[in-house]
C-alpha cells in the first residue's frame, strides 16, 4: 500500500483547503521544493492537483508538473481540469506517470471510454463524493444525482481497477477519515482504491492499513503531513 503525499498548486504556491473551499493556507512557493522534500523523506510516489485548473475547467500548472516529474525520480500523478485527450497526452509525454480525471469523466462517457481506451491505466477517475454523491468542478458543483457507488460499478464495467476515493466532508479536516464509507466501497465494488481525505493522525493510516487486504493501494496524505501531525517517514514506518 502506497503512502502518497499530495502538493495542492494554487496560485504558484504549495496550498491546502478545507473540503474544498477557497479559504487557503499557504505551505511553500516553490512545488518542486516541497516535492524534492518528500522525496527525501521517502516518498514512492506524488499527488499533484492543480487547484487553478480544477476551478476554471483548464489546467494551468502544466509547465510545474511537467517540472515535478522531471526533476525528482519518482513517479507522479497529476489532475486538475484536465477535460481532453490531448492534455492527456501532453501529461504523459512531459512524465507524468498517470493523469487523473474528475469532471470530464462524470459528464461525458464517450471521452471517458476513449481516454481509458487510448491510455489504459495511465489515467485514474477520481470520484469526490459528498454524502454518497459526486461532486463536480472542482467540488463546487452536484454531479445532479449520480451515487458514488453507482459510478464506481461503472468504472469498473469499463475496464477501470483503480479508482481514487475522497470523501469531500473529511478533505482538509484532520477529523479522521471515512473508513466505513472506504470500507464499503471496497466490499462492493472489488476496485482497488486509494483513500483521500480526513486523516489526522498516525492511528488513521493504521486503521486505513488494515483495509489493504480489501484492496486499499494507497493512501493520500495532505494536510497531516503539512501541520506536522506525523511524518511521512513515521508514517512509511507502519
Amino acid at each position: 500500500m502506497l503512502i502518497i503525499p499530495a502538493i495542492d498548486i494554487q496560485d504558484g504556491c504549495v496550498v491546502r483547503l478545507v473540503q474544498g473551499r477557497a479559504d487557503k493556507k499557504v505551505y511553500s512557493r516553490d512545488p518542486l521544493k516541497t516535492a524534492k522534500h518528500w522525496v527525501k523523506q521517502g516518498a514512492k510516489f506524488l499527488h499533484i492537483v492543480d487547484l487553478d485548473g480544477a476551478f476554471s475547467g483548464s489546467p494551468k500548472n502544466l509547465n510545474t508538473a511537467r517540472e515535478i516529474a522531471g526533476n525528482i525520480g519518482i513517479p507522479v500523478e497529476f489532475g486538475g481540469g484536465v477535460r481532453s485527450e490531448e492534455t492527456i497526452k501532453m501529461l504523459i509525454d512531459g512524465g507524468v506517470r498517470r493523469v487523473v480525471l474528475g469532471t470530464k469523466a462524470v459528464q461525458d462517457k464517450s471521452f471517458l471510454k476513449k481516454a481509458f481506451s487510448r491510455f489504459g491505466d495511465r489515467v485514474i477517475v477520481s470520484i469526490d463524493a459528498k454524502g454518497g454523491d459526486v461532486l463536480i468542478e472542482g467540488w463546487k458543483s452536484s454531479s445532479k444525482g449520480i451515487k458514488a457507488l453507482e459510478f464506481a460499478k461503472y468504472l469498473k464495467e469499463l475496464g477501470f481497477t483503480q479508482i481514487i476515493y475522497t470523501d469531500t466532508q473529511k478533505d482538509g479536516t484532520l477529523t479522521g477519515p471515512n473508513i466505513k464509507g472506504v470500507k464499503a466501497l471496497l466490499k462492493e465494488t472489488g476496485l482497488k482504491i486509494i483513500s483521500s481525505g480526513g486523516i489526522s493522525k498516525l492511528e488513521d493510516v493504521y486503521k486505513l492499513k488494515k483495509l489493504d487486504k480489501l484492496g486499499l493501494s494507497g493512501i493520500i496524505i495532505g494536510k497531516a503531513l503539512y501541520e506536522g501531525k506525523f511524518t511521512l517517514t513515521q508514517a512509511l514506518k507502519l
